[in-house]
């Protein structure tokens, strides 16, 4: 018995040295297409939610179509996370920036992620391919906008 009993946690802690020492963060991401369920989705935006309330990280969606490049930036302003700043940046329209609520965030957050991809039909017209959208946690000192 006892000997089933240190196999075991021998074999948890080589489980444990084999994980990436990485924040929990940095696996929060996804690009558009994807295969995951509504549910999965909404898991995946729930964790980021926490994340971004906890750690000093902002969640950032990119979207790429034949206008341009549009990126919204999550980062929350409070210590309890119900109030966040929404920064937005479209190449042709310019910054605008906003403050919103955490269920604003998870809606948006929610039905970005549920949706195909802004290329949708436009793929392989105008010269446009290979390019996703994608949604990401990064710490808040990396999310500049690119212009």
């Amino acid at each position: 018995m006892s000997s089933e009993h240190e196999q075991q946690r021998s074999r948890l802690r080589g489980e444990q040295t084999e994980q990436p020492s990485g924040e929990p963060w940095t696996d929060l991401e996804l690009t558009i297409p994807h295969n995951r369920s509504p549910t999965a989705v909404v898991s995946l935006v729930e964790c980021a939610l926490v994340e971004l309330t906890h750690e000093d990280v902002g969640a950032e969606f990119v979207s790429t179509s034949v206008a341009g490049v549009k990126r919204t930036q999550f980062i929350a302003i409070d210590d309890v996370g119900q109030r966040f700043q929404k920064r937005y940046f479209d190449e042709r329209l310019g910054r605008h920036e906003t403050t919103v609520s955490r269920e604003t965030v998870r809606d948006e957050l929610v039905s970005r992620l549920t949706h195909q991809s802004s290329l949708g039909g436009e793929v392989g017209q105008n010269n446009v391919d290979g390019a996703q959208d994608r949604f990401c946690v990064k710490p808040a000192r990396e999310l500049r906008f690119q212009e």
